[in-house]
């Protein structure tokens, strides 16, 4: 893979948070989720993360490749097209 979308950048971007508030169990907290799994577990981390995107998508959010490899370097890959980000999240009083 040369070319993947960051989660955690794209999730600041689109709630428009700094880059300390991009933790895993951060992000989960902030979209009034709870981390499922053992944490640094490599397949819980995974649908964790996969929680957030669909989460990002149901918000309106348009995942892009944002990373890339070039020759051995990691390159931040610039959008042509800005697109508008969303509030940041709020904790939900309750949920169901």
């Amino acid at each position: 893979a040369k070319k993947w979308i960051n989660i955690r950048k794209s999730y600041g971007n689109f709630y428009k948070v700094p880059s300390n508030q991009t933790k895993l169990t951060i992000m989960l907290e902030n979209l009034g989720m709870n981390y499922d799994g053992r944490p640094h577990s490599g397949l819980d981390d995974s649908k964790n993360i996969a929680r957030i995107a669909i989460r990002m998508l149901q918000d309106g959010c348009e995942l892009r490749v944002n990373e890339r490899m070039h020759a051995g370097q990691l390159m931040t890959v610039s959008s042509s097209a800005p697109l508008e980000g969303a509030p940041a999240p709020h904790m939900p009083r309750y949920r169901n």
